[in-house]
């Protein structure tokens, strides 16, 4: 087995926009990374951390971490506004690219739901032109990461978008230029709409380029779907939940992506928007303690 790198990230604290003040400061959200005993970090909402290179470097090094990815979120899907989305992209790039990362993971969000009143602002499915959008514009998307920036575009399924049910991520991976396009796989949504994650590891060996480790509780992802909640919804009922107390199984996951003889980034993730800024810390260290004793991580 490989060893895997073990990193954590903003939304493990708590954030998941640039800006809000239900958010931790994000000063304090990294010097509670550290002390957690996390070295690597995925950044985040774009404008979350500083913005300024320099800034960010130092601020970084000031408290011995390293960036394993940037993130692009808060544009939607790349069926819709693909100008916008390619322009967010780039700017998360250049930043990535100056922090030392080496991934770009694309979050398709807002989806199809609005987060604080559950109501739909599109369809569940795409149609047919809609998913040859999805298709042909993620490739140039990861084209573009690729050949501009020598980044790679890791995709991330995600609840309440159009990319969340297996078949669907199937549909993405079979139809996307595998040289420029690969999987974030985040074990939590996944689990939460029923995937088989393990499966599809063993499916899709080489197209697994970067992992979200999130676990969620079944009975509430199970009360989400017979209410018709948003994915928002039931994580302020507590669906996200920290290892080893929900699915998938954590050292079954661990294992299998041990087997792909790949360098990885694990990075944990527990969603838990709002959240009293006292909460994460201790959540965080036990969850690195955990996953440590796994023997897996380099």
């Amino acid at each position: 087995m490989r060893p895997l790198k073990l990193g954590s990230c903003p939304d493990s604290w708590g954030v998941w926009y640039a800006d809000d003040p239900r958010q931790i400061p994000w000063s304090r959200f990294l010097d509670e990374l550290a002390v957690a005993g996390y070295r690597w970090l995925e950044l985040g909402p774009y404008g979350y951390l500083p913005t300024d290179p320099e800034e960010l470097a130092e601020e970084l090094e000031a408290r011995g971490l390293r960036c394993a990815a940037g993130t692009v979120g808060g544009v939607g899907g790349p069926h819709r506004n693909f100008r916008e989305v390619v322009a967010e992209t780039r700017r998360v790039a250049e930043l990535t690219r100056a922090a030392g990362g080496q991934n770009v993971v694309f979050v398709p969000v807002p989806g199809y739901r609005d987060d604080a009143t559950g109501g739909y602002l599109e369809a569940s499915e795409l149609g047919p032109e809609q998913w040859r959008a999805l298709l042909d514009n993620t490739t140039v998307l990861g084209r573009i990461l690729a050949e501009e920036y020598g980044l790679r575009l890791r995709f991330h399924p995600h609840a309440d978008y159009q990319v969340e049910y297996q078949p669907q991520v199937e549909r993405l991976l079979d139809g996307t230029d595998p040289r420029f396009v690969s999987l974030c796989l985040d074990t939590g949504h996944l689990a939460y709409r029923r995937a088989d994650v393990l499966g599809l590891i063993r499916k899709y060996p080489e197209r697994v380029g970067y992992v979200h480790l999130k676990q969620m509780d079944p009975v509430l992802a199970a009360r989400a779907e017979a209410e018709d909640l948003a994915f928002a919804q039931a994580v302020t009922l507590g669906v996200s939940v920290a290892p080893p107390a929900g699915a998938p199984d954590v050292p079954a996951v661990l294992a299998a992506l041990g087997d792909l003889d790949a360098d990885l980034f694990v990075v944990v993730e527990q969603d838990m928007y709002p959240v009293d800024f006292d909460v994460p810390l201790s959540i965080a260290t036990r969850t690195r303690r955990y996953l440590e004793e796994t023997g897996v991580f380099a």
